[in-house]
């Protein structure tokens, strides 16, 4: 591996984590926007009842796809062209497809929409931890990206309140419209140090092959995935199913996926930053995240194991398991520290929304168990299979706490 000069933080530093973090919160709104209004966008546009799981299921698959296919594409382009480009390009892009999704009339073009506004969504999250880990001092760095992730989430919880208020077209256009105006913010923002020295040293940057062809790296990068597997199970299944899963209980009460996701993104929200606190506290990213397994493992499993839940017990819970998942920037700033500046990008890109993806083979696994177990005894299976995968990778991954990220991939 080859070294860089290491980027020291300026007076701008700040602004940029501010930005970083409102581009987030606007990623998070329009990622989330249309599981809050399915179902009534879905009754304007004339879906029938009967279909509207199945069609439902379509357009979130497309923009699963989107995701995959942007988290490639703007990974590359991150390290190939710079931070900054990936941060424009890709706001630019899911703000111009939520405001197209306000128009929308049929199932098929509002799939089509979600597809492009997936690629734009997919870009944001990893373009700017890796430009705060790179601009920020490396013990200070923790700070920054909890900053991004603390304020981005609550992105969640504004889409909830927004469609409450209004009917489902306001609510696209008004993540649009919120993304174009930070466009406006982010004129001032500056270029990573780290990215702009590489230019000195004729190295290949951005090349996903390289994460293949090499077994130590593949190894790293598989670990990185893995350590971030319980997460969307937990907001998109025991969260997401809470009807099916309440009833499974025993529950008289009526448990609402809806009031579920917002308290698991406010527990989300606070566990970033509690996550970042205590790394910096513990001086180690690893011992945080093995703190989440415990909370996700045991907050899930009262869950699990609570007949008769009310729905106040289970909005406590939903609060409790987010804060478990709440290690989310950690996961993506640990993968980010892994590997050298002229892959960091693509690295930091590519890991969360392949870990989204792999809720597809994750809900089909659990899909299988159901049908032989039983939806409870299925959900606690998954819940310890996927902690187990991740506490095993936590343990093959060094701490990247206070880690030099000057340094390049051969």
């Amino acid at each position: 591996m080859s070294t860089l000069k290491e980027n020291r933080p300026d007076n701008k530093v700040w602004l940029l984590v501010m930005i970083a973090s409102l581009g987030y919160f606007v990623d998070i709104y329009d990622l989330i926007i249309f599981s809050i209004v399915r179902i009534q966008s879905f009754t304007d546009i004339g879906v029938p009842a009967e279909e509207m799981r199945v069609k439902g299921e379509f357009v979130l698959n497309m923009q699963m796809g989107g995701l995959l296919l942007g988290g490639i594409i703007w990974g590359i382009i991150g390290d190939k062209y710079g931070r900054l480009k990936v941060l424009f390009g890709s706001i630019l892009l899911y703000s111009l497809a939520n405001i197209a999704n306000g128009f929308v009339h049929d199932v098929l073009m509002y799939g089509i929409i979600r597809f492009i506004a997936g690629i734009g969504l997919a870009g944001e999250l990893g373009a700017g931890i890796t430009l705060v880990s790179e601009s920020m001092h490396k013990s200070k760095r923790g700070y920054g990206t909890m900053l991004v992730a603390g304020v981005g989430v609550l992105g969640a919880i504004l889409a909830y309140f927004v469609s409450e208020e209004f009917d489902w077209r306001t609510a696209y256009f008004v993540g649009g419209g919120m993304g174009l105006l930070l466009l406006l913010l982010r004129v001032g923002s500056f270029e990573s140090g780290l990215f702009k020295e590489q230019d000195h040293v004729g190295v290949v940057k951005g090349d996903i092959r390289m994460l293949f062809t090499n077994k130590s790296r593949l190894k790293r990068y598989i670990n990185c995935l893995c350590i971030g597997l319980p997460i969307w199970f937990v907001v998109g299944v025991l969260v997401t199913q809470a009807p099916e899963i309440g009833k499974a209980l025993g529950t008289t009460d009526v448990l609402s996926a809806g009031k579920g996701v917002m308290f698991t993104y406010i527990g989300i929200s606070l566990g970033d930053v509690l996550a970042g606190i205590f790394a910096q506290v513990l001086k180690s990213r690893k011992k945080v995240v093995l703190i989440c397994q415990v909370i996700i493992i045991v907050s899930s499993l009262w869950y699990l194991l609570s007949d008769g839940i009310t729905a106040t017990k289970f909005l406590g819970l939903a609060f409790v398991m987010g804060l478990g998942v709440g290690y989310w920037a950690t996961f993506v700033t640990i993968s980010a520290e892994q590997f050298g500046t002229n892959l960091r990008a693509t690295v930091a890109t590519t890991a969360p929304n392949f870990v989204r993806g792999a809720l597809i083979p994750s809900t089909m696994i659990y899909g299988v168990l159901v049908n032989a177990f039983g939806i409870v005894p299925a959900a606690i299976t998954m819940v310890l299979l996927l902690s187990g995968i991740a506490i095993y990778s936590l343990t093959q991954l060094e701490e990247s706490f206070d880690k030099d990220l000057d340094y390049l991939e051969e």
